[in-house]
């Protein structure tokens, strides 16, 4: 009887990648954002993923089956979704890889700008926090 009340192995699995296909997505969508998505765009993405606990031999399914969910995406509240229930040091390493992602080129444009201000509220962090971490990476470019 207890069983049912159990969390499956295979089910906790399950909801961790779909987790990091939500998050893979979002940082997808940052990098499409300019209409520019590179390679070094997508091994940002690999380490970002890899920090949050994905396998290295699953990563190019993780972000083949992300590119598909954003490309089918009519907005982002699905992926912040997934991001929020995040602690704030996954949260961190999310925002990094954002920021990371939009300074890759050495510039932000102004919708790069504007996602990050509404992902801020969306994941319910503080601007100065985000702006930390903007700051951080764009010194280490």
């Amino acid at each position: 009887m207890f069983s049912l009340f159990k969390k499956d192995k295979n089910s906790e699995n399950d909801e961790n990648h779909l987790s990091l296909i939500s998050i893979a997505a979002l940082l997808i969508h940052s990098a499409k954002i300019d209409q520019n998505f590179t390679e070094k765009e997508r091994n940002i993405i690999k380490n970002a993923l890899i920090e949050m606990g994905a396998a290295e031999d699953i990563l190019d399914e993780i972000i083949k089956e992300a590119e598909t969910k954003e490309k089918d995406a009519n907005q982002i509240l699905e992926f912040t979704r997934e991001v929020k229930n995040k602690s704030f040091e996954e949260k961190k390493i999310v925002i990094e890889a954002l920021w990371t992602i939009i300074y890759s080129d050495e510039q932000a444009d102004m919708y790069e700008t504007n996602l990050m201000r509404r992902l801020s509220g969306l994941l319910y962090l503080d601007a100065k926090v985000v702006g930390d971490i903007k700051e951080k990476i764009k010194s280490n470019q």
